[in-house]
Order: C-alpha cells, then structure tokens, then sequence
C-alpha cells in the first residue's frame, strides 16, 4: 500500500519513543530513509534506528533540543547533509511537561510548554520547506492532540492551546504551500497508552478510558498507519489541510 514510500527521505522529531518510534520504525519498514530525532533519551533513539534498520529502512540518529530555533536549523542541515535533501517531516516533539492551573503559570512555564510545542514545528518547518520545494514537493505531518480539540484536562490549558495552534498552523501552511506540491495535515491522538501519561494520575486515566466509547486506550501502533498515509502521494496526494483524529471515538468533531 505504502511502496511510493521506498527511498523517501523522512525526518522524525520526537522518535525516540512512543508514537514517534512506532512511526520511525514502520517508515523504515516502507523502505524509506529515517532521521531519528532524539534530545534526552540517546539510547532509546540508538534502539529505535537499529529496529527502523532491521526492518529494512536506512536509519540515522539525530541529537537536537527542537524547542530552539537554531537547533531546529542545524538538524535540518545534518539531515540533508546526510540523505541529500527532505521529503517528508514529521513534528511528533512534543509534551504536557507541566499541568498547573491558570493562575500558577509563570514564564518560564509559558516559555517550556510552547518553545517545545509551537516553536519546534514553526521553525522545523520553516528549514525543511524550502529544501521541500527544490525536490518539487513534500509531505508536512504535525502530531496535534484531543486536547487542542477540547482544551485538554484542567492544568493542561497551555498544551491543550498549543496543540490548537499546531492544529490551525498546519491548515494555513496547507494553503500556503499548496502550489508548491508541499501537504500539510495533522494526526490527533486521543488517549494513547504511551511514557506520555506515565505520571497522569490513575483517577485521570481511569476518568479518559470512561470517555471513550471502546473503553480503552489506543496504542501507538494504531496511530502509526495514519503517519504513512499522509506522507504517501499514492494515498493522501488530494489530501492536505487536514485532521485526522485517533481517540476511540472520544470526539467526533
């Protein structure tokens, strides 16, 4: 379903576990060629190239703090210093890292949250599109969330605000891309079972599988066959500006 795939050159932020890894692994396994972007977790990003390898990709491991602009710049330039140029990329950097409420947000919160969150695929896309529009065309695919559709959780207000923002920011560079041959949709996940929520409070996991429909959470690898679509020209090529949500069924928007 994905050959169009083989030999893609795919760039992945956040890869190092969770969706991110599931999503490298499985591009590998379409035969593409797979940057894995790691920051904290080295050896975890090492495992995760060496499984995209085994499964028949061509893999590298890529070290950079995405919530910097001029990280996001170099690690552009290491990708195609590497591969030649980009075709797709994937903005799956993303976290919560802190769940106060509104009057507990102080600046170097508000700074965190949305450096990594809203920086990271302002200036992730803003290097890797114009080496996008000298191979004639790309793929964009930005992990949004159920909480940029819903605001998220109480103490999650800036996460669930930066998530819209992926959300909108994705369909206007849909728009202005569009001539260029370059798609921009997003992913939604809902509650999916990954280190994301390994410190969310039972009564809150308990309280997300309650709200969704097929009383459970997902897994990353239900997410992952969405990831594929949108970078193939074969499946999703009149398919741009779009979200596409993963969560049971917990929205229907």
């Amino acid at each position: 379903m994905f050959d169009d795939l083989k030999g893609k050159r795919v760039l992945i932020t956040g890869a190092s576990t969770g969706i991110g890894a599931d999503v490298a692994i499985a591009f590998g396994a379409a035969g593409a060629k797979v940057g894995v972007v790691a920051n904290r977790n080295v050896a975890a990003g090492e495992a995760v190239v060496k499984a995209a390898r085994e499964a028949g990709g061509e893999a590298e491991l890529f070290t950079a703090d995405v919530s910097k602009t001029e990280a996001c710049r170099g690690l552009v330039e290491a990708f195609v210093a590497r591969f030649g140029g980009i075709d797709v990329l994937v903005n799956n950097a993303g976290a919560l890292l802190h769940r106060v409420g509104t009057e507990a947000v102080t600046d170097e919160t508000y700074d965190a949250v949305l450096d990594l969150n809203i920086r990271s695929v302002v200036m992730m896309c803003r290097f890797a599109i114009p080496h996008m529009k000298a191979a004639g065309g790309g793929s964009i695919i930005s992990t949004g969330s159920i909480a940029g559709r819903d605001g998220g959780g109480i103490g999650s207000m800036l996460y669930g605000g930066s998530k819209a923002f992926v959300h909108d920011c994705m369909r206007n560079m849909a728009k202005e891309f569009a001539a260029d041959g370059i798609r921009a949709n997003t992913v939604a996940p809902g509650y999916i079972e990954t280190p994301f929520h390994a410190e969310t409070p039972v009564a809150r996991k308990e309280a997300m599988v309650n709200a969704v429909p097929m009383k459970r959470p997902g897994t990353p690898a239900e997410c992952v066959p969405i990831y594929l679509f949108f970078a193939s020209n074969a499946c999703s090529g009149y398919i741009t500006g779009q979200i596409m949500d993963v969560n049971g069924g917990q929205i229907m928007p």
